[in-house]
């Protein structure tokens, strides 16, 4: 549950919740929450091609009314959902040490798909996400966008302790950090601690 508490963290790109209530009407955390645990529960067992907002309302023990109040749409429900999931494994500490950082910003994402609820949905939605921009773009303006300023923000202090070039490419840095992650995840290997640092020690070699 706790996941879910972080959703509205996220404040990159457009806000992170599509649908609002209805004025006058107090949302329930205790009905919202259901609903999300319901739509996870539901990508995962069926795919978001047969993902349904009565099903939902139905596995959540709600009206379909109360569904609709709240999300316009399956595609916004879904992305509220990936946005309460990932935002635990969005934000890297400034811990004074570019290297450390660097590599959360690797075992963050790797966390993320491995050891959370995240990962199941994740993969669930990777096809979705590229081919449906009612989601993907939604989800690149504010999951990926958020770890982008993350990075950038370790990026740009790396530079500062004078640990990184000043020519860094932030956007292609960011890339060669997470990049590695999500080949993984679609075509196979480990993903753990050690290549984490495979991945950092990589990096540092064209960029320290």
């Amino acid at each position: 549950m706790g996941d879910f508490d972080n959703a509205t963290s996220l404040q990159a790109g457009p806000p992170t919740r599509l649908a609002v209530p209805r004025p006058g009407r107090p949302r329930s955390d205790k009905v919202h929450r259901a609903i999300l645990d319901a739509t996870r529960e539901l990508i995962v067992e069926r795919g978001f091609a047969n993902l349904h907002l009565e099903h939902v309302a139905a596995r959540a023990g709600v009206g379909k009314t109360t569904i609709y109040r709240r999300w316009a749409s399956k595609e916004a429900l879904a992305l509220e959902l990936l946005l309460a999931l990932a935002a635990p494994h969005l934000v890297i500490d400034d811990t004074g040490n570019t290297r450390e950082e660097l590599t959360a910003a690797v075992s963050n994402a790797i966390r993320g798909l491995t050891r959370s609820a995240f990962g199941p949905v994740i993969r669930a939605l990777l096809s979705n996400i590229a081919d449906n921009p009612a989601l993907g773009d939604p989800f690149r303006a504010t999951v990926v966008q958020a770890r982008r300023v993350e990075i950038a923000a370790v990026i740009a202090r790396g530079i500062e302790r004078g640990d990184l070039r000043r020519d860094v490419n932030t956007d292609v840095a960011t890339e060669l950090l997470v990049g590695p992650v999500y080949f993984r995840l679609m075509f196979g290997g480990e993903l753990n601690d050690e290549f984490a640092t495979s991945v950092v020690d990589t990096l540092l070699q064209g960029l320290a």
